[in-house]
């Protein structure tokens, strides 16, 4: 099922669990046409109506996955987590098929490594990335958080008053703290992108991207 158009690609989603659907779900709110498999033909069942196409199937059987046209898709997502042995034979029955870009769910470090062994070209951790996000919002310094595996994040967080009343260009925030702020949510409108004519106020968000350090080291300003 190759197509030259990425946005609109039919994808495989392989383990139709609560991660395995919900990228599903979302896919197709994209756009994308979804074979779902699941060895499971409850769930197979139950998500027939959503998805474009459902089938039952032991995904750890290379001929049973190119029996329903795994090596026709250019993109797969292996959402299988609990059976580490499955969700690897599985990886690595997808790439032998030719499938060019294996997204897969790992449940800790040493599974994740695993999948990139064997030939996952993207490997996810839902769990340590929520568990990561949480905990930066529960300090309160930030209001959102996204880490990127390179050791770079982007952040939701309060102007720190240091900066209020100051232009960007004033405060010098990029040069000072590391920082770059790519965005100001002032209440009651709308967000704007930042440029170094751009005044900040006491009340104001920031959208604030960097290396991760440096990141948290401003978003802490914001209790000062």
């Amino acid at each position: 099922m190759a197509n030259n158009d990425p946005l609109s690609a039919p994808v495989l989603v392989v383990g139709l669990g609560r991660f395995g659907s919900a990228v599903a779900r979302s896919l197709v709110r994209l756009g994308h046409d979804v074979l779902g498999v699941d060895e499971d033909p409850n769930l197979v069942q139950r998500f027939a109506s959503e998805f474009t196409h459902v089938v039952a199937a032991d995904t750890t059987d290379s001929e049973a996955l190119k029996q329903i046209g795994a090596d026709q898709f250019d993109r797969a997502v292996v959402g299988i987590g609990t059976d580490i042995e499955a969700s690897v034979l599985t990886v690595l029955s997808l790439v032998e098929l030719g499938v060019s870009e294996v997204w897969a769910k790992a449940i800790n470090t040493k599974h994740a490594r695993i999948l990139e062994r064997v030939g996952a070209t993207h490997v996810v951790r839902p769990e340590s990335a929520m568990g990561e996000r949480v905990a930066h919002m529960v300090t309160g310094a930030m209001i959102d958080y996204i880490e990127f595996d390179d050791g770079f994040s982007i952040a939701r967080t309060r102007a720190p008053k240091l900066a209020a009343g100051r232009t960007l260009l004033e405060s010098q925030l990029r040069a000072r703290f590391g920082v770059t702020v790519v965005g100001v949510k002032r209440r009651g409108e709308d967000f704007t992108y930042a440029r170094p004519e751009t005044s900040i106020e006491t009340s104001d968000e920031l959208i604030v991207s960097g290396p991760t350090k440096k990141v948290e080291s401003f978003c802490a300003l914001s209790y000062t």
